[in-house]
C-alpha cells in the first residue's frame, strides 16, 4: 500500500463527497486507501460515505474529538508506507497525490511534503508557514518575507521546483510513515489548528525535512471546513499558546504579551474602518466583532 488518504469531517457532507470523488478521480495509478474520521456529524456525512463509497474505511465518532485526535486513529490502522492528510474542504487535482509522492521518493529525508493551495478561482493560498517566533510577532511578517526571502518564503513567489519550509498547512499534508515511527503521532493537546506546526517541529528535531512540492496542486475552499466565527479563533490562539508553551517555556509570556498587543492594534484599525465605512462594510463589521471577542476571551483569562 502506497498511500493511506485520511479525511477528518466535520458536518461537510457535499464537501467531504466532493474530497472523496477527487481521491478517486485523481490517484488511478497507486496503491491507495482511503480512511474518513467523521468527528459525530449531524447532517448525514456518515451516512453519505457508506452508500456512495462503500468502499471507504469509515470511523464514526459519537462526538467531535478535534483534528488532532481524529487523524490519529486512522493514523494508528493505516496501511500506506505514507499518510496523505486531506481537509474535507479540499480537493486533489490530477497527478497532485502522485507528485508528492515521487517527492518523497526521491527525497528520503523529507518526513512530510504540502503542495500547493488553491483558492477555487485558482488564485494561490499560503500553502506553508514558519514556526511561532518573536521576531515575527513583533515586526512585520511581510516585510520580513522582503527581507529574508529563504527564512520567509510566500506565496507571492513563483516557486518552479520543491524548496524546504518549516511547516505545511494541514489542508493537504504527505507524512512519511517511518518518519512517523520515530517521531510519534499527532499532539492530541491540541483540538484544532498547530497541530501539523508541532508535528514539523518535532520532524526537524529529530533530523526529517519539511518540503513544499509546487507542482502537486489542490482545490481548497478555505475556512469551510473551520470556519470563521470568533469560536474557531479562540481554538486557534489557543492552540497557539499551547504551542508557545510546549516549545518556548522561557519566553512564552512574552511571546503571548506581543499576541496581544497585536489582537488590540488589529482591533482599534478594524473598528476605525467600520466606522469610517459607516458600518455598511459587512465583512469589515463581522472582523471587528471577532477582534473584540477575542479580546474579552484574553481578558476572561483565556478559558
Amino acid at each position: 500500500m502506497d498511500i493511506s488518504v485520511i479525511i477528518v469531517n466535520w458536518n461537510t457532507r457535499e464537501l467531504l463527497l466532493n474530497c472523496i470523488r477527487s481521491v478517486y478521480e485523481t490517484i488511478p495509478e497507486i496503491a491507495f486507501e482511503v480512511w474518513v474520521v467523521d468527528n459525530g456529524s449531524s447532517d448525514g456525512s456518515p451516512e453519505a460515505v457508506k452508500s456512495r463509497f462503500p468502499e471507504v474505511r469509515l470511523i464514526e465518532n459519537r462526538q467531535n474529538l478535534g483534528f488532532a485526535a481524529a487523524n490519529n486513529q486512522a493514523l494508528r490502522q493505516m496501511n500506506g508506507r505514507y499518510a496523505l492528510l486531506l481537509n474535507s474542504d479540499a480537493e486533489l487535482t490530477e497527478h497532485a497525490a502522485q507528485n508528492l509522492l515521487a517527492f518523497m521518493e526521491a527525497a528520503p529525508s523529507a518526513g512530510m511534503a504540502c503542495g500547493q493551495l488553491l483558492n477555487p478561482d485558482g488564485s494561490r493560498q499560503n500553502s506553508f508557514a514558519n514556526f511561532p517566533s518573536l521576531l515575527a510577532l513583533v515586526s512585520n511578517e511581510s516585510l520580513l518575507r522582503l527581507l529574508w526571502p529563504s527564512r520567509f518564503p510566500s506565496k507571492y513567489r513563483d516557486y518552479t521546483h520543491p524548496i524546504a519550509i518549516e511547516s505545511g498547512i494541514g489542508a493537504c499534508l504527505m507524512i512519511r510513515k517511518s518518519a512517523m515511527d520515530i517521531v510519534g503521532i499527532f499532539d492530541e493537546s491540541y483540538f484544532f489548528f498547530f497541530e501539523e506546526t508541532d508535528w514539523a517541529y518535532r520532524m526537524k528535531r529529530a533530523g526529517w525535512g519539511s518540503y513544499f512540492v509546487p507542482s502537486a496542486r489542490i482545490i481548497h475552499a478555505q475556512g469551510k471546513s473551520a470556519g470563521k466565527r470568533a469560536a474557531s479563533r479562540i481554538h486557534f490562539y489557543r492552540s497557539r499558546y499551547i504551542y508557545l508553551k510546549k516549545w518556548h517555556p522561557h519566553i512564552h509570556i512574552l511571546m503571548g504579551a506581543a499576541i496581544i498587543i497585536r489582537l488590540m492594534v488589529n482591533a482599534l484599525l478594524s473598528l476605525a474602518g467600520t466606522l469610517l465605512a459607516l458600518g455598511l462594510a459587512a465583512d469589515l463589521r463581522r472582523k471587528t466583532g471577532v477582534y473584540f471577542q477575542l479580546i474579552a476571551w484574553h481578558l476572561k483569562g483565556c478559558p
